[in-house]
């Protein structure tokens, strides 16, 4: 019978033999990522994707876009979430209270059946 020393060499080297040639290699090349020749290429391939100006035109419409809210959006904004909180406050007391109601009328209907009984037949 095989110790248990052996028993694992046995699958490391059968482990080892389904393996690809250069798995280790692969992977650590992969783990480490893209050299620094290869993100170059990737930039610069990518900008010649993109017109000239594009930077420029992003920011001119980004600028365009962004104007300060009002008096009028922040207090609809306000008043949105408030109602929203209260709301959700009013269904969160609702069930409770909802549930605390039954556990009571579960706990009354048993006391008044314990209390029958203590009466006996009548």
């Amino acid at each position: 019978m095989k110790n248990e020393d052996q028993a694992w060499r046995d699958l490391q080297q059968h482990a080892a033999s389904r393996l690809r040639p250069n798995f280790a290699q692969r992977v650590l090349r992969q783990a480490r990522g893209a050299d620094d020749l290869a993100w170059v290429n990737l930039r610069s391939h990518a900008a010649a994707q993109i017109r000239p100006g594009f930077a420029e035109r992003v920011l001119r419409a980004a600028r365009k876009l962004t104007t300060a809210p009002s008096l009028w959006d922040q207090f609809a904004l306000c008043t949105a979430t408030a109602t929203v909180c209260l709301l959700g406050v009013l269904f969160v007391n609702d069930r409770t209270h909802r549930a605390d109601e039954q556990a009571n009328l579960v706990t009354w209907a048993q006391l008044a059946d314990e209390m029958q009984n203590l009466d006996g037949p009548q």
